[in-house]
């Protein structure tokens, strides 16, 4: 670099230090016609003090430039755009901004905000959680490797050490839902519904989940955390230990269950042509030892895999395994010492749970629900069960067809959906091995090739009969 441009670089850097440190002596209008940050800044902090309804007594902010049309962003916030991060904006109405700053604004309370404002000063949201970007992302807390643990060095996935006890409370039965956002208005929803658990999933390196706890918390329901990480290095013994302090961290933070992992069978969550049971284990137990370190009452969940059968006889293929077989894999590797419940998904049912046939595709067992819930629960015998993820697709008013790759669901009716969801949790409670049903989902609103909508409890124009005759069973 030129001694010019280094020079230039510092002072605009110098520059933009020292005007936010005036920022917080003078007033934000003073301010705004300088630079654009600060403007943006002035924006940002306006859409907070409207929310408080009285000034923001602000002691810290930053920000970075935002794409709000990037994948990541939409997997963790449901949508593309300046809106995917606010719940209570129904998919067709967010707006299809997909650029500008991410404020996040720390008052004098300790209460943080984020705000996202477009380029042009003209629109912004303000976020229902704080996210953590991966820039921005605390190291985590490091935890202690077991005393037999092999040097960094080695290339092979750390052997799992011994389990540490664990006080989690598998007894009795109880039902949840999986949120996209979380306020008083999905609370009662959820209370009405029969539910005491919310889930939400947070990833390695962009979010801890504080604000969901908080939230959930304030209004008298546990907390489970589906923690993922970086898929591509999902093996790495280096990765495993990061990945291992990571969920050490989220126990910290006061949850009440989680999730190591999601759907680790499949490699659009595990490194290609490395998806095995066994290697998945490795990582299980690190996370399980980090997490009771830190709470032995905290419920660990072992990564739900994905249902499927893609691979037939074999098995297992480059990009995967059928869901029978990782998780006999995973029972080969002991993985039942490191684990208070087998996570469970079944997703795919067009029939009541109360069928074990006739469903027009044919009879395969990821189809049924009994047959799922034995899928896993048979290598398991003395391990409780978690459906972290049981839901029924409806397209039943939606503008548009339901997506082709979701066709096997074009007749599902919003009233089938409600009394399955219903009839699913009955005979969870009854079979005595089901720990917690967490309904995929409560308040999704994404309806593209992915339509997690149509899973949704909270459906079209307001309406929500899930929660109705799922209250029934649960006060029942």
């Amino acid at each position: 670099m030129r001694l010019k441009d280094a020079v230039t670089k510092t002072f605009s850097l110098l520059a933009l230090i020292l005007g936010a440190l005036v920022l917080l002596s003078f007033s934000s209008t003073a301010l705004s016609q300088d630079n654009p940050v600060l403007r943006g800044l002035a924006v940002a902090r306006q859409v907070v003090d409207a929310e408080r309804g009285t000034p923001l007594s602000l002691v810290r902010w930053q920000y970075y430039e935002d794409n709000w049309a990037n994948e990541a962003s939409r997997q963790l916030y449901g949508a593309y755009g300046i809106d995917n991060c606010v719940a209570g904006i129904p998919f067709p109405q967010k707006r299809n901004i997909l650029f500008g700053w991410t404020f996040s604004l720390l008052d004098g309370s300790g209460k943080e905000y984020q705000v996202r404002v477009s380029y042009d000063l003209a629109e912004s949201a303000l976020c229902d959680e704080v996210h953590v970007p991966p820039q921005f992302a605390p190291p985590p807390t490091p935890i202690p490797p077991p005393e037999a643990a092999p040097a960094p060095e080695a290339a092979a996935a750390p052997a799992p050490g011994p389990a540490p006890p664990s006080t989690a409370n598998t007894g009795g039965f109880a039902l949840g839902g999986h949120v996209l956002g979380f306020d008083a208005g999905v609370g009662n929803l959820m209370r009405h519904a029969g539910m005491t658990w919310v889930k939400k999933q947070v990833i390695h390196g962009q979010s801890d989940g504080a604000g969901i706890i908080a939230a959930a918390k304030g209004q008298g329901f546990k907390v489970l955390l589906g923690a993922k990480g970086n898929r591509n290095r999902a093996t790495d013994p280096a990765y495993v230990a990061e990945f291992a302090a990571y969920v050490g961290f989220l126990a910290s933070q006061g949850p009440d269950a989680i999730e190591v992992w999601n759907e680790p069978n499949i490699d659009r969550e595990w490194p290609t042509g490395q998806v095995n049971g066994a290697s998945y284990t490795a990582l299980l137990a690190a996370g399980y030892q980090a997490i009771k370190a830190v709470n032995p009452n905290i419920i660990v969940i072992s990564g739900a895999p994905a249902p499927t059968g893609f691979w037939g006889a074999a098995g297992c293929g480059a990009n995967g395994c059928n869901d029978d077989v990782f998780m006999q894999q995973m029972a080969a590797a002991g993985a039942a010492q490191y684990m208070d419940c087998l996570g469970l998904h079944y997703n795919e049912g067009i029939v009541s749970p109360t069928q074990g046939g006739g469903d027009p595709r044919g009879g395969y067992p990821t189809y049924f629900f009994n047959s799922m819930l034995n899928r896993g629960a048979q290598y398991f015998p003395n391990t409780k069960v978690c459906w972290t993820e049981l839901g029924y697709l409806s397209g039943e008013g939606f503008s548009t067809p339901i997506p082709a790759g979701f066709a096997w669901a074009s007749n599902v009716t919003v009233g089938q959906q409600a009394q399955w969801l219903a009839q699913a949790a009955q005979q969870s409670r009854a079979s005595g091995r089901v720990l917690m049903m967490i309904v995929w989902n409560v308040n999704f609103n994404v309806w593209d090739s992915d339509p997690q909508a149509g899973y949704a409890m909270l459906r079209p124009g307001g309406g929500c009969p899930a929660c109705d005759s799922l209250g029934a069973v649960m006060r029942g």
